[in-house]
C-alpha cells in the first residue's frame, strides 16, 4: 500500500544532484538508511523525529519515504497565475505507506524540506476534501469544504487548475511554509493519498 505524497516547487533552478548533495547529510542525521535508487532519488528510514518537532512515535510503524525529482515541474496544463512566476523545478517527497504517523512524518519532512530549499508545497489535490470516486469537476460540495478549509488558516493557499483529460479541469492546493505550519496543527490534518 503506498501512502501520501508532496510535491516542492522551486522557482530558482538547482541541478537535482545539487539539491541531493545538501539534503543527503541532513537526512542522514535522523534518517537510517538513506539509499540511492535506481531513478536517482534517495529513499530513507525516520528513526529520530526530533530534528522534525516530533518526539513519540514508534520508528517500527513507519515505513520508507522517498525525494525524487518531479519531471513534470513546470506542466503546460497547469495555470500558474495565482503566483508572480511560475516553478521552474519540482520535487516529489512521499511515504512508502499510509496511516497518521506517516502523514504526519511526511507532513513535518515537507515543511523543512521547504524551509531548506525556499519551495512552495504542493499538496496534491484539494485539503480538506476527498472526492468520491477520485477527482472530478464541478463538485462544488467539495470545493466549498476545501475553500473553508483554507481559510481558516494563515499563510498563503492557491488553488492550481489543471487538465483531468477528456477536457475537464480541476483544482489542487498549492501552499507555503506558514500555512503548512498551521496545517500541521489542525485537528483535521491529513496529506492527500
Amino acid at each position: 500500500m503506498s501512502g501520501p505524497a508532496v510535491g516542492l516547487w522551486l522557482f530558482e533552478p538547482c541541478g537535482f544532484a545539487d539539491i541531493l548533495v545538501d539534503v543527503v547529510p541532513w537526512l542522514e542525521t535522523f534518517c537510517n538508511p538513506v539509499e540511492a535508487t535506481v531513478g536517482g532519488g534517495v529513499d530513507f528510514w525516520v528513526r529520530d523525529g526530533s530534528a522534525l518537532g516530533l518526539r513519540d512515535f514508534d520508528p517500527a510503524a513507519v515505513g520508507v519515504f522517498f525525494l525524487s525529482e518531479d519531471e513534470e515541474i513546470p506542466a503546460a496544463d497547469e495555470d500558474y497565475s495565482a503566483f508572480s512566476r511560475s516553478p521552474v523545478q519540482g520535487l516529489v517527497v512521499g511515504a512508502g505507506c499510509s496511516g497518521l504517523v506517516n502523514h504526519a512524518l511526511l507532513g513535518h519532512l515537507a515543511l523543512a524540506l521547504a524551509r531548506r530549499l525556499d519551495a512552495l508545497i504542493d499538496f496534491d489535490g484539494l485539503l480538506g476534501s476527498h472526492p468520491v470516486g477520485g477527482h472530478g469537476t464541478g463538485n462544488q460540495a467539495v470545493l466549498a469544504r476545501a475553500r473553508a478549509l483554507a481559510s481558516e488558516l494563515p499563510g498563503n493557499l492557491s488553488e492550481i487548475s489543471y487538465d483531468t483529460g477528456g477536457g475537464g479541469r480541476w483544482l489542487r492546493h498549492v501552499g507555503d511554509v506558514e500555512f503548512l505550519q498551521a496545517w500541521l496543527q489542525h485537528p483535521d490534518f491529513h496529506l492527500i493519498k
